[in-house]
């Protein structure tokens, strides 16, 4: 284990930041130009030293591998509102020189046997300490609103009861898993008006807005 966790981490807590502010440019970007914008919010969090504790042990990661094994210690969670926006996203993701991406799994296409949905990125990104550059991993969650309301249920029941869950639990989870993937399609079918209707709604001081403070952007836990 670290022997100063706080030292540690400090990289992880610094790449998040960054990664928040730069995730949200894109947004605002794209709000300005008057165009629909594939990203909806995004949020991010370091993860808990309980549990990195609790899953080097669970995955018998060692600490030499720690860094490189444990691929979620930084993680951003971006969400969208339509599935097609996901891939709009992975693309930019690719783009950007300010990162690289090194690995992706396919959980929408190809979902847990549990029902959960997501599209996650892994990549590495270099921050600028006192101490030097430090090049590290981050995950990036890439999710509609549908997916992530059904993925943190079945996270906060997956505490309660450790994996192991009743079969009524399973088969309830496996059902609405089936429901909001059909609420995704249905949001598809009917994008351009939803956008349309958006455009009207959304007033143009919102897109133009250039304050730093991200009102919009108010951090929700992330699990």
């Amino acid at each position: 284990m670290p022997n100063n966790w706080e030292e540690f981490l400090d990289p992880y807590i610094q790449a998040v930041g960054e990664l928040k502010i730069k995730l949200r440019g894109i947004r605002k970007q794209y709000r300005k130009q008057n165009r629909h914008s594939p990203i909806e919010f995004v949020t991010g969090r370091v993860k808990p030293i309980e549990s990195i504790k609790e899953k080097m042990v669970r995955r018998g990661i060692t600490d030499a591998n720690l860094e490189q094994d444990l691929q979620d210690i930084a993680g951003l969670r971006i969400m969208v509102q339509f599935v097609d926006d996901v891939k709009e996203v992975v693309e930019l993701l690719h783009k950007r020189q300010d990162m690289r991406v090194v690995q992706e799994r396919d959980y929408i296409n190809h979902r847990k046997a549990s029902g959960y949905r997501s599209y996650h990125v892994v990549v590495e990104y270099t921050v600028d300490t006192i101490n030097g550059s430090k090049t590290i991993l981050a995950e990036i969650q890439i999710r509609t609103l549908a997916m992530n309301f059904w993925a943190t249920i079945e996270h906060s029941l997956n505490y309660k009861y450790q994996g192991d869950f009743p079969e009524e639990i399973r088969h309830r989870l496996a059902t609405t898993s089936k429901i909001a993937y059909e609420l995704d399609e249905e949001m598809r079918k009917i994008r351009n008006d939803i956008q349309e209707a958006q455009a009207l709604f959304d007033p143009l001081h919102r897109k133009l807005n250039d304050g730093v403070g991200n009102s919009d952007d108010s951090d929700e836990e992330y699990r």
